[in-house]
């Protein structure tokens, strides 16, 4: 059933689980406890597609590294930013879970073993295969990759083959399911507990006709995001001064993102072939998958860098003036709104643009290579390390439904440049091992003083990712975290927090994945503990 809050005139409603926010993490709790036995609200700032006034509530203030518009850097609106997801799947690697001596903050409290089940499953999720591809399967049909020994590994993305899987379209089940409410047009301001701060009894919600309602509530999972997340517990300031969860000054520290960057070019005579192996994708028994390059869990060990990862495409120099059709094509993404429309023509464009390059490429690419306009770049798409200055608090601005907007201070550190010189290096050092050629690095990374550095040419996204990871981390004990290993709030004992905000660490792999992964095993915990009564008293 779906109830749009602004054609409603009930000032209260009662829910057995209470989820906010409708992207991928709130979508899959609700579905799995759905599937339990349970009943599930799930509440939705926005209605069905992009609205500006609504879209307003994401902007805020970015004091720290340049970074994207935060208006432009999230959807309030059903299936939340998977609406403009480029579909990439993986697993965080067993390393990634561990906790590492060289990074510091470093570690979860679950382990790749604990969360293999839920990876699994989450495959089935996503229409794929239970076998996942390795390079050695495209290596049998003819993809060259280079004979690397043992200081470098060759991973692979999947790929999700549904764009929209995630839109109201795509879920029916949840509009028809008796025992599910969607509430679009219904934002979470404060979170309401008991006088001690213990427990939750609700949530007071908003819209910007200026209807208020309040929301009584056995269990409420936040599954807005890395920025909505620690924005709503930080605003829910009113049993405990600092917000709740943080009695540890946690909430909202550790901001993570997977930054961008160039690391260098290399020079080879088989530029064709690394541009066959690297700068496409490919299709093998049913899947979409493309390659990409990491060091080994023993050169990590070794050179003390974090788990951060490359690729190799064709890109004009760093100092050379963008491609008109670039130019072109990122002025239209940026000046049009994301409207169901618009994420049309972008997906159309985008898929053309695909197709075109299983065609004309790598001829393409090695034709503009020998004709010196573009270099075999290495594009980096690195793991940041966690940092507790980095992080996302509240500015002194309201927005229109009255609550705190968010500042963005993202700080990376010289662990983050020294593990993509690392990386880097050891790649070049391959390189000419094998008689392959040679790898030039970017200035930023031989500098005295070495700070990252963002290079526009290098993706329509140069920045990040748009992954917003880590302000409200996992941890066994409250000194080190927000949510348990349950990813329940600490000292909170019925409020949940679902979404990339959990993770500790964040590792190579695009969040996607593990967020489904997570959610699952999230509503798992919740399904298996007797359900709370509802509190009509609110403090």
């Amino acid at each position: 059933m779906i109830i749009d809050f602004k054609s409603t005139e009930l000032s209260t409603f009662d829910a057995d689980v209470c989820i906010v926010g409708s992207g991928v993490a709130g979508i899959t709790v609700a579905r799995r406890l759905l599937a339990a036995g349970r009943s599930v609200t799930i509440l939705e700032s926005g209605g069905f597609d992009y609205e500006e006034d609504t879209s307003d509530l994401n902007a805020g203030e970015t004091v720290g590294a340049p970074y994207y518009r935060l208006d432009h850097a999230r959807m309030r609106f059903f299936g939340g930013t998977t609406a403009i997801w480029g579909g990439r799947i993986a697993e965080l690697d067993p390393i990634d879970f561990e906790r590492r001596d060289w990074v510091p903050h470093s570690g979860w409290p679950v382990s790749y073993a604990q969360m293999q089940e839920y990876y699994d499953e989450s495959r089935g999720y996503f229409g794929l295969p239970e076998r996942r591809l390795e390079a050695k399967d495209l290596a049998r049909v003819g993809v060259w990759f280079p004979e690397f020994d043992d200081t470098m590994t060759v991973k692979l993305w999947n790929f999700d083959p549904e764009f929209s899987r995630f839109n109201i379209k795509n879920c029916r089940d949840l509009v028809s399911h008796p025992r599910c409410t969607i509430l679009t047009h219904a934002t979470a301001t404060q979170i309401r507990t008991d006088h001690s701060g213990a427990h939750v009894t609700g949530l007071d919600i908003a819209n910007l006709a200026g209807r208020r309602a309040r929301i009584n509530a056995r269990e409420v999972v936040l599954a807005s995001g890395g920025i909505e997340n620690p924005r709503l517990l930080l605003a829910s300031n009113q049993v405990h001064a600092k917000g709740l969860g943080n009695g540890h000054d946690l909430v909202g520290r550790f901001f993570m993102e997977h930054p961008h960057a160039r690391g260098g070019h290399v020079t080879t005579r088989l530029v064709w072939d690394m541009f066959k192996a690297y700068g496409r994708r490919h299709t093998l028994n049913g899947q979409t998958v493309a390659a990409l390059l990491a060091a080994a869990e023993s050169t990590q060990r070794r050179e003390g860098m974090l788990n951060t990862s490359m690729t190799i495409a064709p890109r004009q120099p760093s100092d050379s003036r963008q491609f008109m059709g670039m130019r072109a094509y990122n002025k239209i993404k940026h000046d049009l709104s994301p409207t169901r429309h618009a994420r049309l023509m972008w997906l159309v464009t985008k898929r053309a643009a695909t197709m075109a390059q299983k065609v004309a490429d790598p001829a393409r690419s090695w034709l503009l290579y020998k004709l010196n306009r573009v270099e075999a770049a290495l594009l980096v798409r690195a793991e940041q390390a966690p940092n507790p200055d980095s992080r996302v608090r509240l500015s002194g601005e309201r927005d229109a439904l009255g609550m705190p907007r968010v500042e963005l201070d993202w700080r990376l550190t010289d662990l983050d440049v020294h593990s993509v010189d690392r990386l880097v290096s050891t790649f070049g050092a391959e390189i000419e091992r094998m008689g392959l050629g040679k790898v030039d690095k970017e200035p930023w990374l031989s500098g005295a003083r070495r700070e990252w550095t963002f290079d526009p040419l290098v993706s329509a996204h140069p920045i990040g990712g748009y992954h917003h990871m880590g302000t409200t981390r996992m941890s066994n004990s409250p000194s080190e975290g927000v949510v348990d290993a349950q990813c329940r709030v600490h000292g909170v004992n019925n409020l949940y927090i679902a979404g990339s905000s959990v993770f500790p660490t964040s590792g190579w792999a695009n969040p996607t994945f593990t967020i489904v992964a997570l959610a699952l095993r999230l509503a798992d915990q919740i399904a298996g503990q007797p359900a709370q009564p509802v509190l009509k008293k609110i403090a």
